[in-house]
């Protein structure tokens, strides 16, 4: 992750169609939205016609302007900073980037932040999301959100969401190179568990790792030991930094080019999986960033005997990287989930 300023365990609890190859413009229509990305501080830049990815026309995008032109004075000093502020390329499982809630902004305000996640999630994404926030925090109410830049202009800005469980973006691709503007992140704790049971009943997030778990049964015994990790990374943004050409010398964990055709096609349902939850210009971008870098041929996924919840060899920690893209998921002891997704490591 080049160079981003993070936010580890602050706060929190401790601790296609199968059978067939799915094409990337069916593979866009088919999930309806995107997902992370890495970056330091930087200068901003104006995107162009021939970029992948959010513009700064697009709903999401011109709703973070119209909230910025709600803001009083005393508010723009609370949420409001410079776009090459550190705090803008934090990442954090819980954390508050500003101290004002969103219940603390005026009603248009509030209505319009929920407008924001509406448009920048799925139609079934903002339903799971909201199903978190409520879980987890009382509501999206409980959230906080700060903007860089000038939102609404031709100059570079971005909107950030925070809270326990959420990293989220929007920037119009103001920030280049990477999707979503900067790293994510996503979790749960369902019904409030801290917890969760070894089926992870009611968490929004577990169809991942179902997904995950089923690859894993299609391997056989020598791939299962390569692919099968003692101990797992971190909980922190440390273990989404991007490996780049450096991925190529990593001893644990299975290479994607050497399963099979079906196997493969299951890491691409996987993707799927993960990306249903976003709008469709960021899955876009996602899959831009992805075709740079060789595609899914390049990617690796490892799983973690570590926290296994029920010790039922049902695998709740596991992790997809590629060069420029590193996915990590912690279901024990409930989501956890790191996201970075960029053009180059």
């Amino acid at each position: 992750m080049a160079d981003a300023r993070i936010i580890g365990q602050s706060g929190d609890e401790v601790h296609g169609a199968e059978g067939s190859l799915v094409s990337r413009r069916q593979f866009v229509r088919t999930v309806g939205a995107g997902v992370l990305a890495a970056a330091a501080p930087m200068p901003g830049r104006i995107a162009s016609a021939a970029d992948v990815g959010p513009t700064r026309s697009a709903p999401a995008e011109t709703t973070v302007g119209r909230l910025y032109k709600t803001l009083n004075a005393e508010q723009r000093k609370l949420l409001c900073f410079p776009f090459d502020h550190p705090l803008r390329s934090r990442v954090g499982n819980n954390w508050a980037i500003v101290k004002p809630t969103i219940g603390e902004m005026t009603n248009e305000q509030q209505a319009l932040c929920r407008e924001i996640m509406k448009n920048i999630t799925s139609e079934e994404g903002y339903e799971r999301f909201m199903k978190q926030m409520d879980d987890d925090d009382g509501g999206l109410e409980s959230y906080h959100v700060a903007m860089f830049g000038e939102p609404g202009s031709d100059r570079p800005f971005e909107w950030v969401l925070s809270g326990r469980h959420d990293t989220l973006r929007a920037d119009g691709n103001s920030v280049d190179g990477v999707a979503f503007g900067g790293p994510i992140f996503y979790g749960h704790a369902a019904d409030g568990h801290n917890t969760e049971d070894a089926k992870h009943t009611h968490n929004v997030w577990w169809y991942q790792g179902e997904q995950a778990n089923k690859i894993f049964q299609t391997l056989d015994e020598k791939q299962r030991a390569q692919a099968l990790v003692a101990k797992a990374e971190p909980d922190t943004p440390a273990s989404i930094r991007l490996r780049g050409d450096k991925l190529s010398s990593v001893t644990t964990g299975i290479d994607v080019a050497g399963l099979d055709g079906q196997q493969k096609v299951m890491v691409r349902d996987l993707l799927e999986m993960m990306l249903r939850p976003f709008r469709a210009v960021d899955v876009a971008e996602v899959h831009e960033c992805l075709d740079l870098n060789g595609g899914v041929d390049k990617m690796r996924i490892t799983y973690f005997q570590e926290g296994d919840l029920g010790k039922d060899g049902v695998w709740d920690i596991w992790k997809l990287e590629g060069p420029a893209f590193a996915w990590y998921f912690r279901g024990s002891p409930h989501a956890h989930v790191w996201l970075n997704v960029a053009k180059k490591a």
